[in-house]
């Protein structure tokens, strides 16, 4: 991802040169996101609100972020995460932010296994998406390429596999994220999304 370090004691990223495709279909949310990302610097924006104008785009257009509300859409979001990691040569491996209201497990769980980076909650909170940002490109997991799953190494690393361990001692089973129905906070959002620890 281009995003340029200030020379400072403090760590800053400029979103001045990063292009960045919104999907959306909710004209208000968009409008808003477009405006925030513009607060931190960005101005290559492009949109689209429809999955086969977004197929295209992405095939003809490189980008360096994907911003995507795969709900709000009228039809399957996730499936075009999906197609992206798989068919789109420009941006197969372009970081892709999902920002949904929608945060039932289930719906957590089909981000992640579609091939997304991270997952923000709406409405939407200026710091909390530039630090997703900032986790992005500073995200070292590897791309995982085989017959079930293409995108970031999504292990887990702390909460174990749904309904069962993780392969190490210390991993606790997922089962009371992935069994409920009920919406997600940001943070259980985040140790589900979240990358490699460094632990072995």
């Amino acid at each position: 991802m281009s995003l340029a370090a200030a020379p400072s004691t403090k760590v800053q990223f400029n979103l001045d040169k990063t292009s960045i495709l919104l999907i959306d279909g909710d004209e208000l949310s968009m409008n808003l996101l477009s405006q925030i990302l513009s607060g931190f610097g960005a101005h290559d924006l492009a949109r689209s609100d429809k999955v086969e104008d977004s197929r295209a785009i992405l095939n003809d257009t490189k980008f360096h972020l994907i911003v995507l509300d795969p709900t709000s859409l009228a039809s399957d979001g996730y499936a075009l995460v999906e197609w992206t990691r798989r068919h789109s040569v420009q941006n197969r491996f372009t970081p892709v932010l999902i920002a949904t209201g929608h945060t039932q497990a289930s719906r957590i769980g089909a981000a992640r296994d579609s091939g997304a980076n991270f997952v923000v909650t709406k409405p939407f909170v200026p710091a909390v998406i530039l630090q997703r940002i900032r986790w992005m490109a500073r995200d070292a997991r590897h791309f995982v390429d085989c017959a079930a799953y293409a995108g970031p190494e999504r292990r887990f690393h702390s909460e174990g596999a749904p309904g069962g361990r993780g392969r190490r001692e210390e991993d606790r089973a997922a089962e009371a994220l992935f069994s409920s129905s009920r919406e997600l906070s940001q943070s259980d959002i985040d140790q589900i999304m979240s990358p490699a620890s460094g632990k072995k």
